[in-house]
């Protein structure tokens, strides 16, 4: 057996990887309310200028790091007796370009709100600029946990960070003082910032102490993958900056409302790319390549059938799921919404983990300009004829086409037709179920007249139910999967009834109790 068969046997992945997925999805759970107490809190103009700040400071995070804060998951195991002058490197590198970023936005605050048309940008900008510098230190925090197999303080590290800022901007949002949102924010940023050098100085002792010959290696490993990931950002962030130039706080806040992200396509499609890509680079290095078509028709099938019925869910529940969220304020912001949940459709396609299989970076890069050109080329325009919803549906076909590109380009790799490149006969049929669940749904909508919460709890279930159905009665399912379900219900059942059981002869005796 090879190194890496011996590797993909043990748990040794699959369990820190669990580890650190508790902590994401406490985090998750953490910020995904921040946005939605906000918009309750201000009104739209106001919710708008609060979306303005953080994506200047996200913008200028992503970009200032330079891929040397990422750069340690390469370094820090390979070369564990210099891991502190690693990590020093990082943090004097960080600690420059965010003092950097810092002094630009104090500077030009009042020229960044005159690009972004909201002159209410200014007095926050200074504050926006403490935080951003704070964060670049912090950013190394969680990356140098994992790379040390420290899961479980990762883990919390994630969650803790996340819960504490959740709290930073909720608590003095409910006072309306989108003054105070800010300073709490750069508040809880310096914590967060001391922990982590606390942290560092712990672990590392006297050897946090910069070498300018291993930053040499550092940066001609970290420069080329930050230039692919200036790009992505970029052109995700591109049509933000343009609806907020040619519109008004307001609009930009409907835009950045309907833009809702739904939290667990990532929490799906990260660990399963990863999970992809391993099992592909195992099957090439046992000279299985022919097994690495199947692994992907694997992956987009069980991808599939979590997002096609989820696009069907949230687009027939977009107008419930706003106005529940984000109040009727944001009612325009739902058609807009309806449009972006295609967005989770093509996440069914994880063509960036073959590409990178295959060592198609340049590839990549490609089509990652190929987007950008495609939404700063249309825009503008689609914004002036179909307002708001124009350039959602930009995104979407600029989306559209790295996919389909990709996939072209993976029909060559694999050697395949377009016939053989998808799993074709099992996505036909689960999208007409996907589809055909709606049915019941929009029946039941137009007879219901309650609140959002209480018609999404009303629609939710039934829709579950009439996709399941479709599915059982299709010959989608094969025999393994239908036989993993049934035991799966068969010892749910058993153990509720085990539970109902046991909870029965005190239920008798009090019976009992209260008839004497």
């Amino acid at each position: 057996m090879t190194p890496i068969e011996r590797a993909a046997n043990t748990d040794s992945v699959a369990k820190p990887a669990l580890v650190l997925m508790t902590g994401r999805m406490l985090a998750f759970a953490a910020t995904f309310f921040i946005p939605v107490v906000l918009a309750r809190s201000f009104n739209p103009a106001q919710f708008g200028t609060y979306k303005q700040l953080f994506l200047i400071q996200s913008t200028i995070f992503y970009i200032a790091q330079m891929g040397m804060a990422t750069s340690l998951y390469y370094f820090l195991p390979l070369s564990r007796q210099d891991a502190g002058r690693y990590v020093a490197n990082s943090l004097v590198f960080l600690a420059g370009t965010g003092l950097a970023g810092m002094a630009f936005i104090s500077a030009t605050a009042p020229q960044l709100a005159r690009w972004m048309s909201n002159d209410a940008l200014a007095p926050y900008l200074p504050w926006m600029g403490a935080y951003l510098a704070l964060t670049m230190i912090a950013a190394p925090f969680e990356i140098v946990l994992i790379a040390r197999a420290r899961y479980p303080w990762a883990s919390a590290a994630y969650a803790l960070t996340d819960i504490a800022r959740a709290a930073a901007l909720i608590l003095p949002a409910l006072s309306q003082r989108l003054d105070w949102v800010v300073e709490g924010a750069a508040a809880m940023a310096a914590l967060r910032a001391a922990a982590a050098l606390f942290y560092f100085r712990k672990e590392f002792g006297r050897d946090l102490t910069p070498d300018s010959g291993l930053f040499r290696r550092q940066w001609a490993y970290a420069f080329p993958f930050s230039i692919a990931v200036m790009i992505e950002i970029v052109q995700g962030n591109l049509p933000q900056y343009l609806v907020s130039y040619l519109t008004n706080p307001a609009a930009f806040a409907i835009f950045a409302v309907g833009c809702l992200q739904i939290p667990l396509v990532d929490l799906a499609t990260s660990p399963s790319s990863d999970v992809m890509m391993v099992k592909m680079q195992e099957s090439i290095a046992r000279g299985a390549k022919a097994a690495v078509l199947g692994i992907w028709h694997d992956t987009t099938w069980k991808l599939a059938v979590l997002f096609l019925p989820l696009t069907a869910l949230m687009m027939s529940g977009a107008h419930e799921i706003i106005l529940m969220l984000y109040t009727p304020r944001y009612r325009e912001s739902v058609p807009l919404f309806t449009i972006w949940a295609l967005l989770i459709l093509t996440s069914t396609l994880q063509v960036d983990g073959v590409l990178r299989v295959f060592a198609e970076t340049r590839f990549l890069l490609v089509l990652n300009l190929t987007r950008l050109a495609i939404v700063a080329g249309l825009i503008q325009v689609s914004l002036r004829s179909l307002h708001l919803a124009g350039p959602v549906i930009v995104i979407v076909l600029a989306n559209a086409c790295f996919k389909l590109l990709a996939l072209v380009r993976m029909r060559k790799l694999l050697n395949c037709s377009f016939g053989q490149l998808l799993p074709w006969r099992r996505l036909g049929p689960l999208l007409r179920a996907s589809i055909g669940a709606v049915g019941p749904v929009l029946l039941l909508k137009s007879q219901l007249h309650m609140s959002p919460f209480r018609v999404l709890l009303a629609i939710g279930p039934l829709y579950i139910v009439t996709y399941v159905a479709l599915i059982w009665r299709s010959s989608l399912l094969e025999e393994n999967e239908r036989t993993a379900i049934v035991n799966w219900v068969r010892r749910a059942f058993q153990r509720a009834s085990g539970l109902i059981g046991r909870e029965a002869p005190a239920g008798a005796l009090e019976t009992a109790q209260s008839g004497d």
